[in-house]
């Protein structure tokens, strides 16, 4: 334990690490994969179409997979349903998990795509895995954003573009559609940079390095002048490749605080107007046994929770907060240079974005994963490395692959110019040769935010008779992990149902009944009405109990069922005799 403490790891995680460690002891350092994929290469579109369908037929007792809709230009939203084959998805504890929604943000798909495997591949193998998925579900979705994934790899880009789906667009505010897209002049696949030779320009090329370009001191002529981004300007308005493919940013386009474009740029005419967010969001409201949310986006490795705005503030009552910053807290550990923020104070203001809504609309404890951090170049804390230190990475570790060497061609209004330049490669995405491990440590802490996702059990049972014919039967129903069957915030803005516990005695009837504030508690906050029927509005808490007493008029030996049932935890029965417990037999 004092190891994990000078990891800055508390008490409770102390515990779960513990608890999670201990059962791999006789994990075996290898599994055998009914569908290998490689994880030190990125994919297409296609291709984790492919993937998802291989897996799925390899592993049908595991996984469904199941198209939610179809994008803007008519390719399928698909979503696998990952589960042990022990009950339905439905009725268990469910994570959602999904990826670029930005598509520039490629390797967030390859999480999503590795989380299915790692998954899959290790269910019956690794004894936490197995358990994992016998206890919940996944619902994994890769790629939200497909038509801008396809556009990213097959289409001239830029590290920053495709981020927006596509759409016919006026992003000029011209009058026309799409008239001036990026122009790749040197066909590499890329939009770089443009230079021209000019003896009155304000920049040289380094006589040791000529992929760099040097301002001159102020008051001093160089060769060249900085043309900006490479292209043509098609509309004759000053600007270059300015009026794209790329619509409106679907990660502004949610309901919770979802405000117009003159506040929000890019949220679009109306919350969930695009097919792929409206597609998510019917799922989720149909699937109300999600329990638990994660988006990955690129860059920066950061570990985000709302609110998104600081106005928002009290949607995040302080008992969800402390669920957070221990999972947050958590995976500051479990990934290396990551930070465990909050959007609105540590980042930038928000609004209408999805893992907001997830945890304001749906009520469930939140994440979003900015995928890949400048200090892992260097696996060490170097939050801004310079210029030499970049150039060092990019040809020592990466051979120059993120760099297109400067060629001349002939541009129809500059005459000739230079082309080149850092490509799309070069900045957002994780190298390849780092992608699997990046993959992993992520797949790691949403396992483990799923694993804290509600298991409920019936604990001690005590009955007792008063007078004749007349028993109590006092029940304890105990989380064993930190998420709640019903958050705070699921409380205060009255969403979902209410978790039920039915007492059924099988002959006889429950005459009244209490909720007790411990086992200990000899005062009972009495239910009216329903007394065989108790609604638990705050459900069970995390790590924690709820404690309940039946009086029921009944024969001696007669069974009683006893229920629970809940919107974000497995079901729970168990049958009780009404015969008085030996004294300390349930404590």
């Amino acid at each position: 334990m004092s190891m994990l403490r000078s990891l800055g790891i508390g008490i409770g995680m102390a515990t779960a690490l513990v608890g999670w460690s201990a059962s791999t002891v006789h994990a075996q350092p290898h599994v055998e994969s009914r569908h290998d994929i490689a994880f030190n290469r990125y994919y297409t579109f296609e291709q984790i179409e492919d993937h998802l369908r291989a897996v799925a037929e390899a592993y049908p007792e595991l996984v469904e997979l199941r198209s939610i809709g179809k994008s803007r230009q008519g390719r399928e939203l698909w979503v696998a349903i990952v589960t042990a084959p022990n009950a339905p998805h439905s009725e268990k504890p469910a994570m959602w998990i999904d990826g670029s929604i930005h598509a520039n943000e490629i390797q967030a798909s390859e999480v999503v795509l590795y989380t299915l495997w790692y998954l899959t591949a290790h269910y019956g193998q690794t004894q936490p895995i197995t358990d994992l998925l016998e206890h919940s579900a996944f619902y994994l979705m890769p790629v939200v954003s497909p038509d801008s994934r396809v556009a990213w790899f097959e289409q001239p880009s830029t590290p920053h573009s495709r981020r927006a789906n596509q759409i016919e667009s006026d992003s000029d505010l011209d009058g026309r559609i799409n008239e001036d897209p990026p122009d790749d002049l040197d066909g590499d696949g890329s939009i770089t940079q443009m230079w021209k030779r000019d003896p009155r320009g304000q920049w040289i090329r380094d006589r040791f390095d000529p992929r760099i370009f040097r301002r001159v001191p102020e008051g001093e002529f160089g060769d060249w002048t900085y043309l900006g981004q490479e292209g043509i300007d098609r509309d004759g308005d000053g600007r270059v490749g300015e009026d794209g493919w790329d619509g409106y940013d679907m990660n502004r386009n949610w309901p919770a605080d979802w405000q117009p474009n003159y506040v929000q740029r890019g949220a679009g005419p109306y919350p969930l107007s695009s097919p792929e967010t409206r597609a998510i969001a019917e799922f989720c409201y149909e699937h109300t046994n999600i329990a638990a949310f994660q988006s990955y986006h690129n860059m920066g490795g950061m570990l985000l929770r709302g609110p998104g705005t600081n106005y928002r503030r009290s949607v995040y009552p302080r008992e969800d907060l402390r669920i957070y910053d221990e999972l947050g807290r958590l995976g500051e550990q479990m990934l290396p240079y990551y930070r465990y923020l909050v959007i609105y104070s540590d980042l930038y203001n928000v609004h209408g974005g999805e893992a907001t809504w997830a945890a304001e609309s749906l009520g469930v404890i939140s994440f979003t994963n900015e995928l890949w951090t400048a200090a892992k170049y260097f696996q060490r804390d170097v939050a801004r490395p310079n210029e030499e230190q970049m150039w060092f990475f990019r040809d020592r570790l990466q051979f120059g692959q993120v760099f297109k060497d400067y060629t001349e061609v002939e541009h129809p209004h500059h005459g000739p110019v230079l082309v080149g330049g850092l490509n799309k490669w070069s900045m957002r995405s994780t190298p390849t040769f780092l992608l699997e491990e990046e993959c992993h440590r992520n797949f790691a802490f949403t396992a483990f935010h799923a694993e804290q996702m509600p298991l409920v059990r019936f604990d001690r049972v005590r009955v007792e008779r008063h007078d004749e014919g007349l028993w109590s039967l006092t029940v304890e129903l105990r989380n064993e992990r930190l998420i709640p069957t019903r958050t705070a915030r699921q409380r205060q803005a009255n969403i979902g149902s209410h978790d039920i516990v039915r007492c059924e005695p099988g002959a006889g009837r429950v005459v009244s009944a209490g909720r007790l504030r411990s086992w200990w508690d000899t005062s009972m906050e009495e239910i009216r009405f329903e007394p065989g029927r108790v609604q638990l509005e705050s459900g069970v808490p995390g790590r924690g109990a709820a404690v309940l007493r039946f009086f029921i008029e009944g024969r001696e030996g007669s069974e009683v069922r006893l229920s629970f049932e809940a919107e974000k935890a497995v079901d729970q029965e168990i049958t009780v005799r009404l015969v008085p417990t030996p004294e300390n037999a349930s404590e």
